[in-house]
């Protein structure tokens, strides 16, 4: 077990595409436990194997409350299934250290995937809550998408970011999402949260 460096946003690798886990071998499954430990080590509450710089389709999650005891998932080659209805959500990423920005998510999501010993299984995210959300925060990493590529508000991101000494939203990245913003203009629904900055240790999400 180890803690790994964790990539920041301006680094090209978290832009790539991430490729299926061929087999699950012993340096897979120690990969996940340095994902855990890194995880956990920053307070987050997700991570994907690109951003420890490897290009894998994995990521480990962990939405269990500060004051109760550790639940780690861990999903290989995951795919979603299922998905509608839409959120609001203020969200962070490990790495963007200290960034905050309200995005656009699935309020349900339904992924498929193998965890640490091959088995498949399914996981379900619902009413916008944070497995839901962290289960595509996650998802989108193994395709090269950020956070910020759902971006409500590219100009208040940019300040955000820019604050912090990070590279603008790249706008030729930015997802369009007409429908769920209609829909979450029309219900107001924000869930204020954060996804990879969860302070366990204090108690926050």
């Amino acid at each position: 077990m180890a803690i790994r460096k964790i990539l920041k946003y301006g680094d090209p690798l978290l832009r790539q595409k991430s490729k299926e886990v061929s087999k699950i071998s012993k340096k897979i499954q120690t990969l996940a436990e340095d994902m855990l430990d890194t995880m956990y080590a920053n307070n987050g509450v997700g991570l994907a194997a690109v951003q420890v710089g490897e290009l894998l389709r994995m990521f480990v999650i962990d939405v269990s409350n500060p004051k109760e005891k550790y639940n780690p998932i861990v999903l290989i080659n995951p795919k979603i299934i299922k998905k509608d209805g839409a959120v609001g959500c203020n969200e962070g990423c490990l790495s963007f250290p200290e960034v905050y920005t309200e995005v656009r998510r699935y309020k349900n999501v339904t992924v498929k995937a193998l965890d640490i010993k091959g088995k498949p299984f399914i996981i379900e995210g619902k009413d916008g809550e944070l497995l839901a959300r962290a289960l595509q925060h996650e998802f989108d990493h193994l395709n090269g998408i950020l956070f910020i590529d759902h971006s409500r508000n590219r100009f208040e991101a940019d300040k955000v970011l820019e604050e912090k000494g990070l590279p603008h939203v790249e706008v030729d990245k930015l997802i369009e999402e007409a429908e769920m913003e209609d829909i979450i203009a029309t219900t107001n629904s924000i869930v204020v949260d954060k996804i990879e900055d969860d302070e366990k240790a204090e108690g926050n999400d």
